[in-house]
């Protein structure tokens, strides 16, 4: 069965919060105390919630949730599984999750990561997110954490959204190209043509016409 992005139940949240793999565990004990996997879905699932199912078992959680107007918070977790989740959560994120919270009015969103969970911190860079900052003592344990975040222009949904890929230049013209060595030739046989050659400066003024003239050129 192939991997899907379905609304999040308190079912299927729970089982992924019971099974959370190893750098997920670690990052929500600093930060929650007394936590438990019931108490974690329902949580997750006060805002926009939604799971990546694989092979028919939920693998990952993730959604957004509002913390004030115009201010949300993105969260995500899950099992040893979700790595092979996270490519299509990854064009989610931009095609789906990013329009809705900007449609609900957010201006900006947030998220924090474990300064020692390297996966987190790599996703947030691949889902586009700006570092902002580290937090020393985040965590109850005197953990340091990142601040990430997303905002948008105004007037312009754009959070999450993937930033447009850079053209590469057109390669720098050479004297070995044949469209330049055409113009030259081109160029060199109107000269001819007109008996004048690359260094000749021509002029539609008589030598003794030029005093107290600014000198007027035509030529090449």
């Amino acid at each position: 069965m192939p991997l899907r992005i379905i609304p999040a139940t308190l079912r299927d949240l729970s089982y992924i919060a019971a099974n959370l793999r190893p750098e997920d565990r670690a990052e929500i004990d600093c930060q929650l105390d007394h936590w438990t996997p019931a108490l974690l879905a329902l949580t997750a699932l006060q805002g926009i919630a939604h799971v990546a199912e694989l092979d028919g078992n939920p693998e990952a959680g993730f959604g957004a949730a509002e913390q004030r107007g115009g201010l949300w918070i993105a969260w995500s977790w899950g099992t040893r599984r979700m790595r092979r989740c996270v490519p299509q959560i990854t064009r989610f994120f931009h095609t789906v999750l990013g329009p809705q919270v900007a449609a609900r009015g957010a201006w900006r969103v947030e998220a924090r990561a474990l300064a020692g969970n390297n996966l987190a911190l790599r996703w947030l860079d691949r889902l586009g997110a700006t570092q902002r900052c580290r937090l020393p003592g985040y965590g109850k344990n005197g953990e340091d954490f990142f601040l990430y975040d997303w905002t948008r222009e105004r007037g312009k949904m754009c959070l999450f959204q993937k930033p447009p890929e850079l053209k590469p230049l057109p390669p720098t013209p050479t004297a070995q190209d044949k469209d330049v060595q055409a113009r030259e030739a081109a160029l060199r046989a109107e000269l001819e043509q007109r008996q004048g050659t690359l260094s000749t400066v021509k002029t539609d003024l008589a030598p003794g016409d030029l005093a107290g003239r600014r000198r007027v050129l035509l030529g090449v």
